[in-house]
């Protein structure tokens, strides 16, 4: 059995409406899920697949650090698929420092996660103090590039010309032009 904790506020949405999304991972990742919702503890007990149980606590982690339950249910997609977190507030020097961090990482109206996200194909949340990731190994390895250039305080300028490049270069493995990408 494993144990993993999650803020207070995310309790609902691991639990869903009438307990919908708890009964739909147990379902999937082949598990039985007990949350104490004092004090965000969370009971993993594989009662299935090895394999697929091993997810869940990555799915639970996810939905806690603010992923919806649909994305971090895609984990049990593909063996391939991963969650990943930074701590932001390591990089941080003060509170001021955190929400700078945080608001460079985010963008205006949110633009440079979309981007982000667009550009790689992985899922990104920033959440609390935490930089979160759900995709492919090399999607998840260029978010996390990218964020710690911003962290970094890199121009916004420099980090889309990166993601852009890495884009080009993943389309140009798969045979495709960047030109001729459709979105």
């Amino acid at each position: 059995m494993k144990h993993v904790k999650i803020p207070q506020d995310r309790i609902g949405a691991l639990i869903g409406d009438g307990g919908e999304t708890l009964r739909r991972i147990e379902q999937a990742a082949e598990v039985d899920l007990d949350v104490d919702s004092q004090n965000g503890s969370v009971a993993i007990d594989q009662v299935g697949d090895p394999i697929r149980g091993m997810q869940a606590p990555d799915i639970v982690k996810a939905i806690g650090r603010g992923f919806k339950p649909d994305e971090a249910l895609s984990l049990l997609d593909d063996e391939m698929r991963m969650f990943e977190t930074i701590d932001i507030e390591r990089a941080a020097r003060n509170d001021n420092d955190l929400r700078r961090k945080k608001g460079r990482l985010i963008g205006e109206d949110g633009r440079t996660r979309e981007l982000m996200e667009e550009l790689t194909g992985a899922t990104v949340v920033i959440y609390g103090s935490t930089f979160g990731v759900i995709g492919q190994p090399n999607e998840v390895d260029v978010a996390r590039s990218a964020a710690e250039m911003l962290l970094d305080g890199a121009p916004h300028g420099a980090v889309y010309s990166f993601l852009e490049r890495k884009r080009a270069e993943e389309l140009k493995q798969q045979g495709m032009d960047y030109h001729e990408f459709p979105g």
